[in-house]
């Protein structure tokens, strides 16, 4: 049987550089060798592709690289990666890839335009406000507020504001990592998180729902630190998780999804809040996605085949026809 070639992107530019390192070599392993051939390709802090061998060859060599591959599973996370960079290169290049196309990873990136195309199909959103620097002195304290930028991953940049006293330095971190932020009202519920796949016969699967136990914000160092307890499949009555799942599919499918997402909420008395949606979600075996996956049986190798199959099953673009005159 001929192996499939799949070229596997990690690392990026953005503060999530080790964090898809992670993935991106957790994934490597995780193919088997008898159906799968694996190139790896890095992107490194500064934007050099690196080879295998961490050689930098040049992005020409990497362009050669992905070319004679069948299918790449890009795992770059957040800016320059998830948010459609990525994407737009395969398709410049013609290869199939894993995970959703241009104009979804662009939008998702964007949590104020995601709170906008959710609240459309009926999904609710935080109050909140958006801001750029020179507008950010006009907004007006009024209770506790969650502050983060717009596009960044992994919490960074994000600060719970119980005090009017912590809101300036709560912007300055923020706007250090983008250039416009958004600033929304404290949501009380349970953080639960929903994965959807789309397969390659169109159809949908749902993950069971993984529920976030943090003592306080879920932030980068709850993320990273190991403080934090996921609980899955997350304990619901028929009526929460049938409006969970619906809303998570319905943000899935308003965003433009493809493959793999990851839609995040709040669970509150009211329903669902969602928070955000990730295109290119934590991808080693410990990560949310994948755990969830593994409570239905799809476990870790097995999730990357439905990725890849799922790819290689998308139509292809057709060659523009010279139009003779």
């Amino acid at each position: 049987m001929t192996r499939v070639t799949v070229a596997i992107i990690g690392g990026g530019t953005s503060n999530e550089h080790d964090v898809s390192l992670a993935s991106a070599a957790a994934a490597a392993s995780a193919l088997d060798p008898g159906r799968y051939e694996v190139v790896s390709l890095t992107i490194d802090r500064d934007g050099r592709w690196l080879d295998s061998a961490g050689c930098d060859r040049g992005f020409a060599h990497a362009m050669g690289e992905l070319s004679r591959c069948d299918v790449v599973l890009p795992l770059v996370h957040g800016p320059h990666g998830e948010d459609g960079q990525l994407a737009a290169l395969c398709e410049s290049a013609d290869v199939p890839y894993a995970g959703s196309g241009v104009a979804a990873g662009a939008i998702a990136m964007d949590k104020h335009v995601t709170k906008l195309l959710a609240e459309t199909v009926g999904v609710a959103t935080a109050p909140g406000i958006l801001l750029d620097r020179s507008g950010a002195h006009t907004y007006t304290f009024t209770g506790p507020v969650v502050v983060k930028p717009v596009a960044s991953g992994s919490s960074v940049g994000v600060a719970l504001v119980s005090e009017e006293s912590q809101l300036a330095g709560a912007l300055r971190a923020a706007f250090e990592h983008d250039t416009r932020v958004l600033v929304e009202d404290v949501t009380m519920g349970r953080e639960i998180d929903v994965a959807v796949m789309r397969r390659v016969d169109g159809s949908f699967i749902v993950s069971p729902a993984l529920e976030i136990r943090a003592d306080g914000l879920f932030d980068t160092d709850a993320k990273y630190g190991g403080s934090a307890d996921f609980v899955v499949p997350a304990q619901l009555d028929d009526v929460a998780r049938t409006r969970l799942e619906d809303a998570a599919l319905s943000v899935y499918q308003v965003l433009g999804c493809a493959g793999l997402a990851r839609i995040d909420f709040f669970v509150t008395s009211d329903g669902p809040v969602l928070i955000e949606a990730n295109t290119t979600p934590g991808f080693t075996a410990q990560s949310q996605v994948p755990r969830m996956f593994d409570v239905i049986g799809i476990d870790y190798s097995a999730l990357l085949d439905l990725l890849i199959e799922e790819a290689l099953g998308r139509p292809r673009r057709q060659p523009a026809k010279a139009v003779i005159m």
